[in-house]
């Protein structure tokens, strides 16, 4: 066998591989992508959904805690803002504004007079 023979038996192989595999070298790829989606895009986008609901369902009288971890009861809401009741060691109440989407969590009823 000559080497040209071999480069044209190498080269149809080659041709070959190259046309049968077309989707089956991009199947990898889109497995990654969909394993990607289920485990790390869908369950964010299921807590932002839920974090959005809980922003929005703020009422007052509730008693949160924020991102800056300020515990404190809501006086006031409107539509970008909430006041929260703070109390300071001295037991006076100190009012203070923030934005609705700074609230991490809501707490049940009567949390704050337990602390």
């Amino acid at each position: 066998m000559s080497f040209t023979d071999l480069v044209s038996v190498t080269l149809n192989q080659a041709a070959d591989a190259g046309a049968a595999g077309g989707l089956a070298s991009f199947l990898p790829l889109i497995l990654m992508f969909v394993v990607l989606y289920f485990l790390m895009i869908r369950p964010q986008m299921k807590r932002q959904k839920e974090h959005r609901a809980m922003v929005e369902a703020l009422a007052k009288g509730d008693e949160v805690i924020t991102a800056g971890g300020l515990l404190g009861k809501v006086t006031r809401v409107t539509d970008n803002y909430i006041a929260l009741e703070i109390n300071t060691p001295n037991s006076t109440t100190v009012e203070v504004l923030c934005q609705r989407v700074a609230v991490n969590t809501v707490l049940p009823k009567g949390t704050i007079k337990d602390l």
